[in-house]
């Protein structure tokens, strides 16, 4: 008997697949380096488009193991033309902005619902987004419920930037809708980001402009969004948000911050933020073979 013992013990400390399904419990450390990212917030906006032209941004891409990104610009024609120059690379997004509308006024523009169906019934957009709401205001109840429904038609998600408020308001809307949060919150704490999670569950969230905080020192990481983190593993993705080209020229730095704090994770946590959360929301093959295609 005591020699079957020792025997089972030997097999579970020794047989490669137990040893790894074992180290899931610890974080995945250098090996987060390799992993290909999809970039979850990323505009190419009219600023962008003559010092960063589209086959500088899938350098940009490459030279960061960003296999994929979600874009959207100011105007809509900027990701359309990154998108038809890297059909492979860029998942487009319609954002409602241009050079009169922008995040403080865009529900107020004539014809912005109109223009909102046309350009996803025309182009392949895979979202709706990024767009502000610094508040609920009920005059703007039409656009938003106009939005909403055409989300769910076209099943695809809304990509926001706002607090907790606005989100709670358009799952009242269509508790069938699928929300990314821009920046998780941008300001909300952990334990309402955990809180509004636990409590929608196909609210998703990029990382973008929250690396440093998230990240505590140079091989650290904050315990309250670790538990977040972990917990929803399933519904973060990273981001860069190049809204402005200082965001681009500090691309490479953005992107080995977040490859910084992915380390911190475990093996699983860290796969699924970095790409694979990506995959099942767009329904896209996500990995390195992708590197140096269009």
């Amino acid at each position: 008997m005591q020699l079957r013992i020792l025997v089972a013990i030997a097999v579970l400390v020794y047989t490669p697949g137990l040893i790894a399904a074992d180290d899931q419990q610890g974080t995945i450390g250098e090996a987060a380096q390799a992993l290909p990212l999809f970039d979850a917030h990323m505009h190419w906006k009219r600023p962008a488009w003559e010092p960063y032209p589209p086959e500088k941004v899938l350098s940009l891409m490459d030279a960061n193991g960003v296999a994929m990104a979600l874009v959207s610009s100011s105007p809509d024609e900027g990701t359309i033309t990154l998108w038809q120059y890297a059909p492979r690379r860029i998942v487009p997004e319609m954002r409602p902005y241009n050079e009169q509308l922008g995040p403080s006024n865009w529900t107020r523009g004539e014809g912005v619902g109109d223009y909102i169906e046309n350009r996803v019934r025309q182009y392949p957009h895979e979202g709706i987004g990024e767009f502000h709401m610094h508040a609920v205001d009920p005059d703007d109840e039409p656009l938003m419920r106009r939005i909403v429904a055409l989300a769910i038609e076209k099943n695809i998600p809304l990509h926001v930037h706002s607090g907790h408020r606005p989100i709670e308001y358009l799952y009242s809307l269509d508790p069938r809708l699928t929300v990314i949060w821009a920046h998780a919150g941008m300001s909300e704490p952990p334990d309402v980001i955990e809180a509004m999670m636990a409590r929608y569950a196909t609210l998703h969230a990029d990382t973008s402009y929250r690396e440093w905080e998230i990240l505590r020192g140079a091989d650290g990481i904050d315990a309250d969004w670790r538990r977040v983190l972990e917990r929803f593993a399933d519904r973060f993705m990273v981001g860069s948000d190049t809204w402005v080209n200082g965001q681009w020229a500090s691309y490479d730095r953005l992107m080995a911050t977040n490859r910084q704090w992915l380390a911190q994770l475990t093996p699983a946590t860290a796969h699924n933020i970095a790409y694979r959360n990506a995959e099942r929301l767009f329904g896209r093959r996500i990995g390195r073979q992708l590197f140096g295609t269009r």
